[in-house]
């Protein structure tokens, strides 16, 4: 037994040094290649059992024929582990390799493919996780470039929109300065009307902006849906009569929501105003509330004769009028951008989509608890 623990001691003290040295090797060869590593890991394993050896024989617990032998079962093994050592990571670094390749790939504006050769597990989690943050940014590079296009074309429209009122704006003004105007009233009246409009456009630019920096302030309260649907559909009502559109709201739950009844108040008044203008004589804009499974659905119905599919996904976009058939002289292209910002805001949500003879727009809202 005494003999034992000496071997023990003897062959853990060679083993030990030779780990020692090997850890010293791998830190200093850390940013070498990963088949070096592995090439020293493995000359570790061999050298620390040749070592242990080395020191029990030093101790006289083997004769130098056995000394001999396990001398030489060591070496076969020392070639046949740097062997392996360096096949494997040889594999591995070809593969880091085409990963490294693919990676670099995506990020100078592709699409990453995961290379097709086999890899080891870890290599594979790293593809998957390129493969898919390669798809985000693909989704991310559409969103930024859609945005930019929505900016560019708002830019236009708000800068036509705004040009037009101000030249009538400073073509009366300098006909009332210079005493030419044949009825002074009727110009101070279309002058004011004109203000108003460019007031309702710096108003919605204004909200549309908080929207967008996330600072749209919310005074959440519990109101019956009923009621916001009641004073939207009355406020509309005038607009309505003008354009011989006829409103219906008859199929309204008194559901209870929890949200900013201005806001709210607003979204409704949008909505209806687009459908109204979009709406043809004797027509019918119907607007109905219920509970479903997801929340509670607002939906108000208009007969515009449908959107084209293709500008389904782009209706609720900053600055989109679509065709010049659907766009009203005073529109900016604002409302429905902030309808979608506003019912964000509340944790909801809110679609298009074509129904004969028009299209239904849908708000949906969280059920208050």
């Amino acid at each position: 037994m005494h003999a034992n623990l000496l071997i023990a001691l003897y062959a853990f003290a060679g083993a030990a040094s030779s780990g020692l040295v090997g850890a010293v090797a791998l830190r200093i060869l850390r940013r070498r290649s990963l088949t070096v590593s592995l090439a020293v890991v493995s000359a570790v394993g061999v050298v620390a059992m040749l070592a242990g050896t080395l020191a029990v024989a030093w101790a006289m617990f083997l004769s130098p024929h056995d000394l001999k032998v396990v001398t030489t079962v060591v070496a076969m093994a020392a070639v046949v582990s740097l062997a392996t050592a360096l096949v494997l990571g040889r594999r591995v670094v070809s593969h880091s390799r085409e990963l490294a390749s693919a990676a670099r790939s995506f990020g100078d504006g592709g699409d990453f493919t995961a290379p097709h050769l086999p890899a080891t597990a870890e290599l594979e989690a790293v593809s998957r996780e390129l493969e898919a943050t390669s798809i985000r940014l693909a989704a991310s590079r559409d969103r930024e470039r859609a945005l930019e296009t929505s900016r560019r074309e708002l830019v236009a429209w708000i800068s036509h929109d705004l040009r037009t009122p101000l030249a009538g704006l400073r073509a009366m003004a300098e006909a009332l300065e210079d005493g030419v105007a044949t009825d002074p009233a009727r110009y101070l009246t279309q002058m004011r009307t004109e203000v108003e409009r460019l007031n309702g456009m710096v108003g919605d630019l204004f909200e549309l902006s908080r929207i967008h920096a996330g600072a749209l302030p919310l005074t959440p309260a519990r109101v019956s849906l009923y009621d916001l649907v009641s004073d939207a559909l009355a406020g509309a009502d005038p607009l309505a009569r003008e354009h011989g559109v006829r409103l219906v709201g008859d199929r309204v739950d008194p559901v209870p929501v929890e949200v900013d009844g201005k806001e709210m108040s607003r979204v409704l008044g949008n909505l209806l105003v687009n459908a109204i203008r979009r709406t043809p004589a004797d027509g019918t804009v119907a607007v109905t509330a219920a509970r479903a499974a997801e929340g509670v659905v607002v939906s108000v119905t208009d007969g515009c004769g449908g959107i084209p599919e293709e500008d389904l996904p782009r209706v609720f976009d900053t600055g989109w009028r679509g065709t010049h058939a659907r766009t009203p002289p005073a529109g900016a292209g604002l409302g429905l951008a902030i309808v979608r910002g506003i019912v964000e805001a509340h944790r909801g949500s809110a679609t298009v989509r074509n129904i004969p003879g028009g299209c239904r727009f849908e708000v949906t809202l969280p059920t208050a608890p």
